[in-house]
């Protein structure tokens, strides 16, 4: 089985997380995917596959060498994005694209004028949507490159390595990935989290993240005898929404630049509930845009009563660079290995997180590297055949360099 064929197969299942569970993982139609997952490392003649009741995938390459080398791991998710439906995803694959429009399906068009990444994949083979689901490629791309470098290191028994671990988790994409993950069991001195975009990214700063629950408490009265008694929660939704800059949004930064992002908002005269998200790369900003939400709710109790508005308001993950930076050596390496598989690397902060953020700080020293994908998130998601064949090279290849590795 090629690299896209895998990946071709994992499309199939609908592995959405999500936010409004309190089981883990979040969905039950993660766990049919991990168990597919499971028989097929069994299959592809892995060690020590084990699915936890969690659903926490591990398994083991052996080392095939005799000498003491660091044990290193790669790590994708398998769940999908709640913001857009992974159900009966119809992926096509766009042969030597031309730089032209992509028809997804009619009326459906994905094309360079709106999303200029196309033109870096000229020459290459897309797998895109049929314009309806999101595609997966985040983050069953990075699954498919670390079982099929796998398997090719099995295959090719004179590239020596040492004992690399493998694990596949859910939840991810709800900030819940790394939460049970086992990192004594997963024996590794550092890992990778294949879950980057692009051919070439590394990253090892990301986002310190928070999420903001409002909840709203409104008095509904017959609006005919409404003056002086109704609290109607949908104004004061939208008053609480209004006090956030509207400059600082993802629509309106980049870069470095924090935000607080408005994810969901459900809301009635008797009740409003809003959902943010709060980002920033800066720890001490970070903290300033907590405390900012938490005034915004107190500034608001002041004017329409104590307890009209309560902000809930829990840490994410934090920026995994201060965990990197002593270790620098895991990033070394795989700036070498994309050097000697002819892979330009793009070094920047990620706008998000990934597990690796919370596994550095669990002890797991963990930066991330591509995947391939592209647009994640809806249905102009595409991955580049060529881009997933070129980060399955540089698994194999960090794998090999692990093995010379000397401390």
């Amino acid at each position: 089985m090629n690299i896209t064929e895998r990946f071709l197969n994992y499309t199939k299942f609908d592995t959405q997380s999500s936010e409004e569970s309190q089981s883990v993982p979040s969905t039950p139609k993660q766990l049919v995917f991990a168990e597919y997952l499971k028989k097929e490392l069994i299959q592809e003649g892995l060690d020590d596959v084990e699915l936890d009741e969690k659903g926490y995938l591990y398994a083991t390459l052996k080392s095939n060498i005799k000498q003491d080398v660091p044990t290193i791991g790669f790590i994708s998710h398998y769940d999908t994005s709640p913001d857009c439906s992974g159900a009966d995803i119809k992926p096509q694959i766009v042969s030597n694209y031309d730089g032209s429009d992509i028809l997804l399906s009619e009326g459906i068009i994905s094309s360079p004028k709106k999303f200029p990444e196309l033109l870096q994949h000229i020459g290459e083979d897309l797998i895109v949507t049929d314009g309806h689901t999101l595609l997966g490629a985040d983050d069953k791309a990075g699954i498919a490159e670390i079982v099929q470098a796998m398997v090719y290191l099995q295959q090719h028994d004179e590239i020596k390595h040492g004992k690399i671990r493998i694990a596949f988790n859910p939840d991810e994409e709800i900030g819940m990935g790394a939460h049970h993950f086992d990192v004594e069991k997963f024996g590794c001195q550092w890992a990778y989290t294949m879950d980057g975009g692009d051919v070439g990214e590394l990253e090892f700063e990301n986002f310190n993240a928070a999420s903001a629950k409002i909840t709203i408490k409104g008095v509904s009265v017959h609006p005919g005898y409404a003056k002086g008694k109704m609290i109607n929660a949908n104004a004061l939704a939208a008053e609480f929404a209004k006090m956030l800059p509207e400059d600082e949004t993802p629509e309106t930064t980049e870069g470095y630049q924090g935000f607080y992002h408005l994810i969901g908002m459900q809301t009635n005269t008797e009740l409003g509930k809003l959902s943010y998200i709060i980002r920033d790369h800066d720890r001490d900003r970070f903290e300033d845009r907590k405390r900012f939400i938490m005034r915004c709710a107190e500034q608001m109790n002041e004017k329409y009563g104590e307890g009209t508005v309560i902000a809930d308001v829990k840490d994410q993950y934090y920026n995994m660079k201060e965990k990197i930076d002593p270790q620098m050596h895991v990033i070394d390496l795989v700036l070498k290995a994309m050097q000697e598989c002819n892979v330009a690397p793009k070094v920047r902060p990620i706008r998000g997180g990934t597990d690796g953020a919370q596994l550095s700080f669990k002890g797991l020293p963990c930066p991330n590297i591509f995947a391939g994908g592209v647009n994640f998130h809806g249905p102009y998601e595409f991955v580049s055949i060529q881009s997933m064949e070129k980060a399955m090279q540089v698994i194999v290849k960090i794998c090999e360099m692990t093995a010379g590795y000397n401390d």
